[in-house]
């Protein structure tokens, strides 16, 4: 599939952009899949392309976190495993289904995520007490939501990050750590599966994945120096853009 030569461009800073903005609060999808549709590619074929593109992102933003020390893969292995199994039946099963019935409900789950972090000004600002066992955890959100991942996607950060904090007493700083590095378990399992089926557009993924490096070191790097106050903001503004997204895509177009 052929482009004019300024979507080329676009494809590159979209990447870049999306990188950023993923690395630190999730949602890159939002800006990446609409531009590529936009440019007349085919549903499935942006999001195939999509996984692509956006492994290159959490790649690059997991080992930055790693380096810095704000997540460690023996913490997380199991979390790793149970989402690797979790995105691949999930990116198997949206091969066979439809995703407009989830399309519909994440809104409203986003929402409420949205309010609970808004009304709760100390979201994420410390550690506290963890409500589940790690292994009971990463079992139960690592196949939910590798598996909602490689099926659907829109929010998967977030929830990870929602649970991380709420339910295993992350503070945000490591809760984001440790969500980039199973939104590249998910990512690259789904991409997996969508490269057998022949809808991913290399050129394209390859050059937004080159703007996905940059932006994702800068985003990740920023989040290393920066206090939670300025992530929870950055949070809950991707999260509004997300749900007013979702909302027309889903409901109003």
């Amino acid at each position: 599939m052929e482009f004019e030569f300024y979507y080329y461009v676009i494809f590159l800073g979209a990447g870049f952009l999306a990188g950023f903005v993923d690395s630190i609060a999730g949602g890159g999808g939002i800006i990446t899949v609409p531009i590529m549709m936009a440019s007349g590619m085919p549903p499935h074929m942006a999001l195939a392309t999509n996984k692509l593109q956006s492994s290159f992102g959490s790649f690059t933003a997991s080992v930055n976190f790693i380096r810095k020390g704000l997540v460690s893969l023996r913490e997380v292995y199991l979390g790793i495993i149970f989402t690797f199994i979790g995105a691949f039946i999930g990116a198997k099963v949206i091969l066979y289904l439809d995703a407009n019935v989830l399309n519909k409900i994440i809104p409203f789950m986003l929402i409420l995520i949205f309010l609970y972090t808004l009304l709760n000004p100390h979201f994420g600002r410390v550690g506290k007490k963890s409500r589940f066992s790690e292994p009971l955890f990463f079992l139960i959100f690592g196949l939910l939501l590798g598996f909602y991942d490689g099926f659907f996607g829109p929010g998967t950060g977030t929830f990870w990050t929602i649970a991380l904090v709420t339910l295993m007493g992350l503070n945000l700083k490591k809760a984001t750590a440790t969500t980039k590095v199973m939104n590249f378990t998910s990512n690259i399992v789904s991409l997996g599966v969508f490269l057998f089926s022949g809808n991913v557009l290399f050129f394209v993924g390859i050059l937004m994945g080159c703007g996905q490096i940059v932006g994702a070191f800068a985003g990740s790097s920023l989040v290393v120096k920066k206090e939670v106050t300025f992530i929870r903001g950055f949070f809950l503004f991707v999260v509004g853009v997300t749900i007013v997204k979702l909302v027309y895509d889903s409901w109003l177009k």
